[in-house]
């Protein structure tokens, strides 16, 4: 039974190697999709930055052509002022032109705001686009860097898988099917150590007397709360040793 168990620790070592790799590639391919992610919401803010000043340009045309015919009623009424017989007449014209003179003076006003606006967000929206070319170039450069290191990764996977293949096949068929399935309720880790007494799978203390059942290693021993499979650290430097 100690060789047995020594394989399953061996098997272990071999399946978190591997995890290892699973988790580096995990890693370099959230790197490049948090950067595709920022390209994506600089896109999304360009757009709705254009969308803006496109908005703010037809305010603008909509307050040029308030501001024109406020300028011509103001000509207009200017004019008829040479006509105008009464006081009551004269008093009503004057009335407009004040009235359309304020009103050419506060399409000025937001004419120049609408101006002052649009360009803050052109200059925003042309920062963005550089930043953009900027990451677009590098994430072409990284895609290109983790293309590269995943194949390296993935190269020497294959090789730890075929150890672990040969190494899954030396174990008893009960055995191999108790670890696969640890192995996948418990977050690829089947086979762990006890120390001073505690489970290093869930880190429950362990009653005496499974840890004597454990340094004798003459059956499987599980952890009572975890159910994975238990060995004494010494099991741990045979198997280097071996």
């Amino acid at each position: 039974m100690k060789e047995e168990l020594l394989k399953l620790i061996n098997l272990q070592a071999i399946d978190s190697e591997i995890a290892g790799f699973d988790h580096a590639i995990a890693n370099h391919r959230t790197t490049i999709a948090n950067r595709e992610q920022s390209i994506a919401d600089k896109e999304e803010a360009i757009v709705a930055l254009k969308n803006r000043i496109e908005l703010l340009n037809q305010k603008q045309r909509e307050t040029r052509a308030e501001h024109e015919d406020a300028g011509a009623r103001v000509k207009d009424r200017q004019n008829k002022m040479m006509q105008v017989q009464t006081s009551r007449e004269h008093q009503a014209l004057l009335k407009e032109i004040e009235d359309n003179k304020k009103l050419l003076k506060d399409t000025e006003d937001r004419i120049l705001q609408f101006i002052e606006q649009i360009e803050q967000l052109e200059q925003e929206a042309t920062e963005l686009e550089n930043l953009c070319a900027g990451e677009r170039q590098l994430l072409a450069e990284e895609v290109d860097n983790v293309d590269k290191e995943v194949k390296r990764i993935e190269g020497a996977k294959k090789s730890v898988a075929s150890r672990r293949d040969k190494e899954a096949a030396t174990l008893e068929a009960s055995h191999l099917k108790r670890y696969s399935m640890l192995l996948v309720k418990r977050d690829g880790l089947a086979v762990v150590a006890i120390n001073e007494s505690v489970c290093q799978g869930c880190y429950m203390t362990l009653p005496p007397q499974r840890v004597i059942e454990v340094r004798r290693a003459d059956k499987l021993n599980l952890c009572p709360t975890c159910q994975r499979i238990l060995y004494y650290p010494e099991e741990e430097d045979s198997a280097d040793g071996a």
